[in-house]
């Protein structure tokens, strides 16, 4: 069967019905948007959930070009899609090549300096009124106009000139059409958190609230903005004043199915490529979100993996979206940690909630002031999902937990990062002495210190606490080697120590977790036995050695029991 190809970055509405790529119908957006006739629509979601596509698939609907022939190619572009088959479809057709658009994205603002991103937010001004200098320029008569036309259109004008350039296209666009503008602004919080991040926040706040106040607010030329961003920044420090403004955030039931894919589309994709019985992962690894009253996956993974699966049937899932941002927020999020965030953080990796009070008018100067802006943050970017909310005395709380196995794993691979940079700060000779000498208690005393300090997760398994290990025991020194899951003897021990000089002891370590507190004895005797029984020492005898501690460890939550004998390692029987 030939297949549709699956569009992966692509962003172009065009591009994707021209050249025949896959496409989930999202145009019922248009239809929500006229009925509810909103001045300004600022719509939040997280990064790579279709937000750029959708403001595009607008701009072909809504823009007259100035040229016939590519109004209609245009028109084209919709038919056979939703919005063409509803019952109100005829009253649509007057909207369609109906109105100049300026459409603009800022995301390419994320730039080291102040005058770089500045530098990227002129240029994508400047191509927007080369875009539209032919239609426009025919009508213009003011010389005063015409040299400022020419002079954003070369980038030539001063900063200054930038701060109302798109109030000043828009009523250019009204004398050469005779009908208000749409405005589209695409990732319009990127230059604000990368200037946050890279210390001029203000001076970008400064720009940006210019440049919406005179193109949103004082604005007569303008017939409706609509406006995608992964936050709402506060209206007091960007759209200040601004009337007949409405935020659509992730909490908000309208709209809701229009960003990131419905179960109903996932599952239609993975039937038209022929993966349904590849749903349960893709369930468990890319659904989880909850729009509004709507179920939705992440469609960046969701295409990633289908297509991955279209060549590899075995295909496993991986973390397509972690892998497209830094994911600094959960960095940070662990690294300043205190020692509630870190019980918290424990709770939601082991699959439990938390419940917090929302606060949707956040600015990025403002995430770190309180641990609950930065699970805010974390929330309405996408790192958790809500599962209910309730009000207490005018306040919002929501019930959050990991939406699904990705950001599990973002959560996850952050945690290690943070625990193995901890241990290298750790004085671990303690340690050391007492594993390399046997001395029970001592060895308790140090790794329960450890694990007071560290971040668990995955429900406190065993992959947990030998991963701890690990981390633990990966600068031994003095000629200390390690090694791990290896086969000896009738099985596979779990950590093994041994010196380069075969004349010390070496030592196996076999882990256990207990299923309450008073079962740790228990669960270290166990371990210390199945050493014994299984032979795991047996490795040692060909390498020289003649004396090994078993070591028994059995953990529960922050706390450890261990055992340990010496044994006489003794030629293993064929």
């Amino acid at each position: 069967m030939n297949y549709k190809p699956i569009s992966i970055g692509v962003e172009d509405f065009k591009d994707i019905i021209r050249r025949g790529y896959y496409y989930v119908d999202k145009t019922l957006l248009i239809d929500d948007l006229l009925r509810n006739d909103y001045k300004v629509t600022l719509f939040t979601r997280p990064r790579r959930f279709g937000k750029t596509l959708n403001l595009s698939m607008l701009k072909y609907f809504f823009e007259d070009t100035g040229n016939e022939e590519y109004n209609k190619e245009n028109r084209r572009l919709f038919n056979g899609l939703k919005i063409m088959n509803v019952d109100e479809a005829s009253d649509y057709l007057q909207y369609m090549q109906s109105y100049p658009v300026i459409s603009l994205t800022l995301k390419s603002a994320k730039q080291a300096t102040y005058e770089d991103a500045l530098g990227r937010i002129r240029e994508e001004i400047n191509r927007e009124f080369e875009r539209h200098k032919n239609v426009v320029l025919q009508v213009l008569e003011n010389k005063g106009n015409i040299n400022k036309f020419h002079m954003i259109c070369e980038d030539q004008a001063e900063d200054s000139e930038y701060l109302t350039a798109i109030a000043f296209l828009s009523e250019c666009m009204y004398k050469a059409y005779g009908k208000k503008v749409i405005i589209l602004i695409d990732e319009y919080d990127v230059p604000l958190e990368n200037a946050y991040y890279r210390g001029f926040y203000d001076e970008m706040v400064m720009f940006i609230r210019s440049l919406f106040e005179s193109a949103l607010k004082t604005n007569p030329n303008l017939e409706f903005a609509v406006i995608t961003g992964c936050l709402r920044i506060s209206k007091e420090s960007i759209f200040t004043g601004l009337n007949n403004f409405k935020v659509i955030s992730v909490l908000e039931k309208k709209y809701s199915e229009y960003f990131g894919f419905t179960p109903n589309e996932v599952a239609d994709m993975a039937e038209y490529y022929g993966v349904s019985d590849r749903m349960d992962y893709i369930r468990k690894w890319y659904d989880g979100y909850l729009f509004g009253n709507s179920e939705v996956y992440n469609p960046w993974s969701v295409i990633n993996y289908i297509d991955a699966l279209t060549a590899d049937r075995n295909a496993l899932p991986r973390p397509y979206w972690s892998n497209t941002s830094s994911n600094s927020i959960v960095k940070d999020l662990i690294d300043h940690a205190d020692d509630e965030t870190k019980n918290e953080l424990e709770i939601l990796t082991s699959g439990g909630t938390i419940e917090k009070p929302v606060y949707e008018d956040i600015t990025y100067d403002s995430i770190y002031d309180t641990q609950d802006n930065l699970w805010n943050f974390l929330f309405f970017t996408g790192y958790l999902k809500k599962i209910s909310e309730r009000l207490d005395n005018n306040q919002i709380f929501i019930t959050l937990t990991v939406p699904n196995c990705e950001i599990l794993y973002i959560y996850e691979t952050h945690i290690k990062k943070w625990f193995d940079k901890r241990i290298k700060s750790e004085d671990l000779s303690a340690l050391y002495t007492a594993l390399l000498q046997g001395d029970e208690q001592g060895l308790q005393n140090e790794l329960t210190r450890l694990l007071m300090n560290s971040i668990s997760y995955m429900d406190s398994a065993e992959a947990f606490y030998h991963g701890f290990l690990q981390g633990v025991l990966q600068n031994l020194g003095n000629g200390y080697l390690k090694k791990s899951n290896r086969e000896s003897g009738k099985g596979r021990f779990d950590i093994c120590v041994y010196n380069k000089d075969f004349t010390k002891p070496a030592a196996v370590i076999e882990l256990k977790t207990a299923k309450n507190a008073r079962q740790m004895e228990q669960a270290a005797e166990k371990a210390l036995a199945q050493i014994k029984d299984m032979r795991y020492d047996s490795w040692l005898y060909d390498e020289g050695y003649d004396e090994c501690w078993h070591i028994g460890i059995g953990f529960f939550r922050k706390n450890c029991r261990i055992k340990i004998e010496k044994h006489e390692i003794v030629q293993p029987q064929d």
